[in-house]
């Protein structure tokens, strides 16, 4: 079956499931089926990027770098083989995808989309950016916190062989190894209506999937590992302060009085905001980040800032103390156990 034909019976199936679940999708449906063929269509194969001579030799090292990220994968971790990253999309240096998340504004609850297959999911994905503001703003008009991001990588686990994008490549070695091993955690992995196990279990296996690639690729002196490693402190570090503060804004909701208004809700909401974020400067990072956009006071993050720290990271310690204790830090046995104990859709 080709590539068309294929997309054109998925999107046909996945239009009827709308129909009969929720017209207001239609049509999301139908413009995410376009921008999904738009990519996959003018996604070419790498053997082409690799024979271009016009090619830079820098980023075919980088298209090798990503065969041997994905081979590791299912050689020594236990992921599922996959057809998926045999084609570069160039992206031109663009943004192609945003998501936005959004959640309650005096709660630390998510607000939840529902597809068809996928469930409820705590994100939804546009091609469009003023598609993606669209969203948010309809939501900010009805009560919720909500923000807009841009994405670096996706997975269609497993539906369609996703393609390398072009932007991935400009990345540190140890970081296109977490992206990948991330996004194939998803296509080995994706239990129906659950985006904070399925988040966090593949950071989770990103991050220590990289570890592993990088040491048995290099050794645990060079400074490709050494580099990772101060970068992943980093985020796990910033990780942990957001989280940390999420509990206390959470804290902070539940002893709102009875008859407090909004107006002095929001205030105490954005002076605890304001210094979690200024109480950053009190974090030792290994490398320097420019957390400018945080702290401008026309735009302080809200609660979805948040909820995406808690969809992505907040079960970080629960995977690896089961990881380590009770499965030895073995990958393949630990991935092994629960692609058994769960099922994927």
């Amino acid at each position: 079956m080709n590539l068309i034909k294929k997309i054109f019976i998925i999107t046909f199936l996945l239009l009827i499931s709308l129909i009969i679940s929720n017209c207001n999708l239609i049509f999301y449906g139908i413009e995410q089926g376009a921008g999904q063929i738009k990519i996959l269509t003018n996604a070419k194969p790498i053997k082409k990027f690799m024979q271009d001579s016009l090619y830079p030799d820098s980023l075919k090292q980088k298209l090798i770098l990503v065969e041997q990220i994905k081979k590791y994968t299912i050689d020594s971790l236990g992921l599922n083989p996959s057809k998926n990253y045999n084609t570069l999309y160039d992206q031109k240096g663009k943004d192609i995808l945003w998501v936005v998340i959004a959640a309650e504004k005096y709660k630390m609850k998510e607000y939840l989309w529902k597809f068809p297959v996928l469930g409820k999911l705590p994100y939804k994905g546009f091609f469009k950016k003023h598609k993606a503001i669209n969203e948010a703003e309809k939501l900010k008009n009805k009560g919720f916190d909500s923000q807009v991001s841009t994405v670096s990588a996706w997975s269609t686990l497993g539906f369609f062989k996703d393609p390398i994008l072009s932007e991935m490549l400009n990345r540190p070695t140890g970081e296109i190894a977490r992206l990948i091993i991330h996004e194939l955690t998803h296509s080995t992995l994706f239990i129906k209506g659950d985006a904070e196990f399925n988040e966090n279990l593949a950071t989770f296996v990103g991050d220590e999937g990289a570890k592993q690639f990088l040491i048995d690729k290099y050794g645990i002196k060079s400074n490709y590992y050494k580099e990772y490693i101060g970068e992943l402190i980093d985020i796990e570090n910033f990780s942990a302060h957001v989280l940390k503060g999420a509990e206390k804004l959470d804290s902070l909701y539940n002893k709102f009085p009875k008859n407090i208004s909004d107006i002095e809700k929001d205030d105490l909401k954005t002076k605890l905001i304001t210094k979690i974020i200024k109480d950053l400067d009190t974090i030792k990072f290994h490398n320097n980040h420019d957390f400018s956009n945080l702290t401008d006071s026309s735009n302080i993050p809200n609660n979805s800032f948040f909820i995406g720290y808690i969809t992505y990271r907040k079960n970080q310690n629960q995977f690896y103390t089961e990881f380590k204790e009770k499965y030895n830090s073995d990958f393949k046995k630990y991935l092994n156990y629960l692609k058994s104990k769960y099922k994927s859709i």
